[in-house]
């Protein structure tokens, strides 16, 4: 198609509309193993926008992907077709009616999010995908999600009561429930393509034939997971069909249609009362998946809210996860499975007495070796440990990875532990085995083979393992899709699955609603072969990196390759957590650690050129990276997207030269020293409105955005000429790190630091080392600050050991040895770094740790009242955590602290200052931390021990944000 049509539909729009290089890229991949270029990607902005989008594609013969967050795991919005995404615009809940018990809602409404709003009203929305905190309503209905709680609130389709959809010709129409005379009604309606769609469906149903067919082949009724094509047999149990059943509803048929029957605008649900309040869970450790599975049966009968599973590989991958391995707290020894059983009651006894009698009963049946029962917050940790397990499997190292081939497939729970010894006997036969996790109490684990499908032979399997499951779950009339979809993944068996008089059927469904095939074509109903556009090809090769941060086992391609594309960095601020600061601000898909992943992956593996980083579409995709270092924790996957940027900036200023603004910011220390001769004379030129400006336009910074200042001595020139305290009692050494920014810009807070170490009886000794670096990691010159890498850790190797760490102020700055300096080093330095590493701390950390070791007391500090909000900074948060820092400043007796829950603060270094970002800095602060801060009442006292978190506060609230350590300095006894 030429662009100039392509064009004139864009200039139609009220949303927006692409089919550059760039977006097609990073629409090509969903969840799955599947990648396919768009046409084009377009963001509708209404109705009407929808609607000129469905007569588009008629008259050029194209195909609509209807797309909300995109997590499918089958490739449900993959295609070549316009991607059309409704999850930044279509995001409103409509109307809620507590009463009648439903709320109506737009497609691009995030799960938790509704469930945020519904909870004051004594309400919730029970299916719960492992992607609720990104996951859309809109994608719930099109897979009929379902989630860990299906076994209490079944899966999305049990909720769906009306839907409003344009049909393939453009017309609107609402979906809900009918009497047998309404429906008649409706089949002779004067809208011919509606009246068309109910005649059809009245006619194949009540057709005696079909009727037999439809209740022998497909999948048990029993099994209440299921996505086997349309669910015509769940239609079949409706008035007029079945006498006295339920009526009769089209939303049965939508539940799980993956946007190929109709786009969906509106959605009414029915919602449930809260749970009861008190939960627990019973995490059952056994020596065998088998033995889980028939425990689990067993567990069943005591009416759990949930029965999940995680196996031995899952928790493997939990221990090399920053966030994950501190949820790990409740396993004991090396389980080959633990059984996650939740029970939910109105008191804590009432869960003791359940889990009491169902632990006794799987210990007399020898089911089990440890039985901890957990309440409160330790419930949370588990949960979260449990949904991170399909993120964890991209932690494996190396090509060969858990595939999403057969992992979706559901039988009977009391046909599962066979099902699941035959699964793993045929996968046996072929040398492979199978990851296993997820939904034991409803009939459904996960299963994902050990393959390599960069391969031929990875390849090769991954059809041979799709034909052989199809067979058992057809022998065990079972679904071959629990709760993930058909998609381009099972499509294909679908056939296999319900006989082929069935699937005649469901071709007859799709060409009555779409006989243009304009909707999401592909999927369910003529599924293109299950292995072609995957998204590793066979026989792939990774091409030869010369990188300048080691990668550990893996190479930087196969670092990248880690994102899955799950969308964990899709979550807002209203969930919590860093990842991804300028996504949540602007809710763009290219905006999101997984786009950047996507891009970086794409020219890695498919450029032609010797330099493979040397183009402007991924300094496009990462511009928008604050390298807050969110992903390092908080990605399942654990790709370090901050790590990835400052290697691809190397790669391309090497081919395109270093830009005048970064070379500046990285030399920050040697431009901060020289200024640092005339502060005064500094601190006027920058504050002056006339030469601030002009030195502004210059440097390319904000012209709204103030600029740091100079103090009147380094922190350095002060250590030199202050005499130590002899009567100071010294207990310990301490090695202090005089960061960049601390000695010119924060020398008062090093000062306090300094003078808080000595009162509290430790000496403090300043070495004679380089500056940290930060400046130049951040802007991508990785071989300057290798080189003042290497330097620092043969410094500091020589003096710093456990017994007289190196402790620092900045967290930006000490962190970089624990972070960046172990992998950036060459190798002859590496073993010496990763130990300097071990013995370095941020100031919070350490005198957290001395405290708890009882060698830093409350009685040092004064009794009065004080309120703290902390903040705390982005890389403190993904390497060490807010922990340390809290308990520092609850030390004195009545002092009392909240974290703010905030994301970044958006100034991320120099990000903030450079103009281009300085509106995108704003918004993403004015998300969380402005508003509390501007809450906060004027005695109540805000933390952040980031210079750059500070800065950003003041800028944005006109509020001074102290340091920890100067507000444990001023609570000193004196």
């Amino acid at each position: 198609m030429t662009p100039a049509k392509l064009q004139q539909l864009a200039d139609q729009l009220e949303g927006d509309f692409h089919f550059d290089t760039v977006m097609r890229t990073l629409y090509a991949t969903d969840a799955s193993a599947y990648r396919e270029l768009p046409l084009a990607v377009a963001f509708p902005r209404s109705t009407a926008d929808i609607r000129k989008l469905i007569d588009f594609a008629h008259k050029e013969h194209t195909a609509l992907i209807p797309r909300t967050a995109g997590t499918s795991l089958a490739g449900q919005v993959v295609g070549k077709g316009i991607v059309v995404d409704v999850s930044r615009t279509f995001t409103r809940i409509l109307e809620l009616n507590t009463e009648e018990g439903w709320v109506k809602v737009e497609p691009g409404v995030i799960r938790d999010e509704l469930n945020m709003f519904l909870q004051p009203h004594g309400f919730l929305f029970g299916p719960e995908t492992s992607t609720a905190n990104r996951a859309m309503i809109g994608g719930m209905v099109g897979n009929n999600s379902c989630g860990s709680n299906s076994v209490v609130y079944g899966s999305t389709r049990e909720h769906l009561l009306e839907v409003k959809a344009l049909l393939s010709d453009g017309s609107e129409t609402t979906f809900s429930a009918l009497s047998p005379a309404e429906l008649e009604q409706k089949c002779a309606s004067g809208n011919a393509l509606e009246a068309g769609i109910y005649r059809q469906i009245r006619d194949m149903l009540r057709d005696p034939a079909n009727q037999q067919e439809i209740r022998n082949e497909f999948p048990k009724p029993e099994i209440h997971r299921r996505n086997t094509g349309y669910a015509i047999d769940l239609l079949l149990e409706t008035e007029p069909f079945t006498p006295g059943a339920v009526p009769f509803n089209f939303c049965r048929l939508i539940a799980g249609s993956e946007g190929t029957l109709a786009f969906i605008t509106e959605i009414k649900l029915h919602i449930d009362p809260l749970p009861p309040k008190e939960s627990g869970i019973l995490g059952i450790h056994f020596n065998s998946v088998d033995e889980s599975l028939r425990a689990n049966v067993i567990a069943m009968r005591y009416q759990p809210s949930a029965s999940e599973l995680m196996d031995h590989y899952i928790l493997e991958c939990t221990k090399g996860n920053i966030e994950q391995s501190k949820n790990r707290f409740f396993v004991q020894g090396d389980p080959a499975a633990i059984l996650i059983v939740e029970f939910r009651r109105d008191t804590r006894e009432a869960i003791e007495e359940v889990a009491g009698r169902l632990e006794a009963e799987l210990r007399a049946a020898g089911l089990g070796y440890h039985f901890p029962l957990l309440f409160g917050a330790d419930t949370k940790k588990i949960w979260s440990l449990r949904k991170a397990g399909l993120g964890l499997l991209g932690n494996m190292p190396g090509d060969a990875k858990g595939q999403p081939v057969i992992e979706d497939t559901a039988v009977t729970v009391e046909d599962l532990p066979a099902y699941i010894r035959e699964f793993n006997e045929i996968l046996a036969r072929y040398g492979l085995y199978s990851v296993h996790y997820a939904h034991a109490g409803s009939g459904e684990i996960h299963l994902r083979p050990i393959l390599n499908m960069k391969t031929a032979e990875g390849h090769r399997m991954f059809r041979i393992i799709a034909e052989e499951i199809a067979r058992l779950v057809k022998k065990y009339r079972g679904s071959l899709s629990g709760e993930h979809g058909d998609g381009r993944l099972r499509g294909e068996f679908i056939r296999q699955m319900v006989g082929a008089h069935n699937y005649d059927l469901l071709q007859q469904i799709k060409q009555t609603w779409d006989p243009e095939n304009i909707f999401n074509p592909g999927k369910i109903v003529e599924a293109p072969p299950m292995d072609t556009m995957l998204r590793y090809e066979a026989g792939q090769q990774t091409p030869d990196f010369q990188t300048y941060f080691d990668y550990g086992s893996q190479d930087i391609l196969q670092h990248t390759e880690q994102c899955n594309g799950t969308g964990e960095c899709r979550k807002t601020h209203l969930t919590g957590g860093t990842m991804c600061p300028s996504y949540m601000a602007t809710r763009h898909e290219k905006d999101t650690t997984r786009a950047r992943a996507n891009i970086l992956r794409e020219f890695l593996t498919h450029s032609g050129k010797v330099n493979r980083f040397d183009h402007r579409e991924i300094y496009e995709v990462m511009d928008l990276c604050l390298a807050c270092k969110g992903c390092k924790s908080e990605c399942p996957s654990n790709v370090d997207m901050a790590k990835l940027k400052m290697e691809f900036l190397q790669h391309y200023y090497d081919a395109n030269g270093v830009p005048l603004r970064a070379r500046m910011i990285g030399n920050f220390s040697r431009l901060t020293a020289w200024a640092s001769a005339a502060p005064a004379l500094y601190n006027f030129l920058v504050q002056n409105k006339l030469t601030s400006g002009v030195f502004k336009r210059i440097a390319g910074f904000a012209p709204d955005r103030s600029l740091p200042l100079l103090e009147r001595q380094t922190l350095r020139s002060w250590a030199r000429k202050k005499r130590n305290n002899a009567d100071a009692p010294t207990q310990k050494k301490v090695h202090f790190f005089c960061d960049e920014f601390t000695n010119y810009n924060d020398t008062g807070i090093g000062i306090k630091a300094v003078s808080l170490l000595e009162r509290l009886g430790y000496e403090v000794v300043m070495p004679d080392h380089a500056e940290s670096g930060r400046a130049f990691l951040s802007k991508g010159l990785l071989r300057r600050a290798r080189t003042i890498a290497e330097k620092n850790v043969r410094t500091l190797s020589a003096c710093v050991t456990a017994d007289m760490p190196l402790v620092g102020v900045e967290p930006s700055a000490i962190l970089t040895f624990r972070d960046e300096y172990p992998d950036l080093v060459r190798s002859p330095l590496r073993p010496a770094a990763r130990e300097l590493a071990a013995c370095t701390f941020t100031i919070e950390e350490f005198l957290a740790r001395e405290a708890a070791a009882g060698r830093i007391t409350a009685a040092l500090f004064s009794e009065e009242k004080r309120h703290i909000y902390l903040h705390g900074h982005c890389q403190q948060k993904a390497l060490s955590g807010n922990a340390a820092a809290q308990q520092l400043l609850s030390l004195p007796k009545n002092y009392s602290v909240k974290v703010i829950p905030s994301g970044c603060c958006g100034m991320a270094g120099s990000f903030g200052y450079e103009k281009e970002h300085y509106d995108l800095s704003m918004k993403i602060g004015g998300l969380v931390l402005f508003p509390v801060v501007n809450q906060a009442g004027p005695d109540e006292l805000i933390a952040a021990p980031g210079t750059s978190c500070r800065h950003q506060i003041k800028d944005g609230t006109g509020r001074k944000a102290l340091h920890p350590v100067e507000i444990l300095y001023d609570a000193l006894k004196r």
